[in-house]
């Protein structure tokens, strides 16, 4: 299931305005949803039937996928968000 648009952190957007961190910070938010996409495509190609399936099970998944795509963005180590911030750094040297 994918994750709605609500469940993208609101603070990125605001912050993206404020300078070199801002722009790290929506970097980041934005290489965690990529890994949200990501993670929520590989729970839809399950094998077989879940046992213990139910809508609980299901939101309580969703929610711990949300955190985990977080902590990883924050880590930086699938280079999405570095890439997102040289792009921008490289027009016209940082967002305003």
């Amino acid at each position: 299931m994918m994750a709605p648009i609500s469940s993208v952190p609101s603070a990125a957007p605001a912050a993206a305005g404020g300078g070199g961190d801002g722009l790290r910070k929506a970097a980041e938010a934005f290489e965690a949803v990529i890994l949200r996409q990501l993670m929520a495509s590989m729970r839809q190609a399950k094998l077989g039937d879940d046992i213990f399936g139910s809508s609980a099970t299901d939101n309580f998944r969703e929610m711990a996928d949300a955190k985990t795509a977080d902590s990883l963005a924050a880590m930086r180590q699938f280079g999405i968000a570095d890439m997102v911030e040289r792009q921008f750094r490289g027009l016209g040297g940082g967002v305003q």
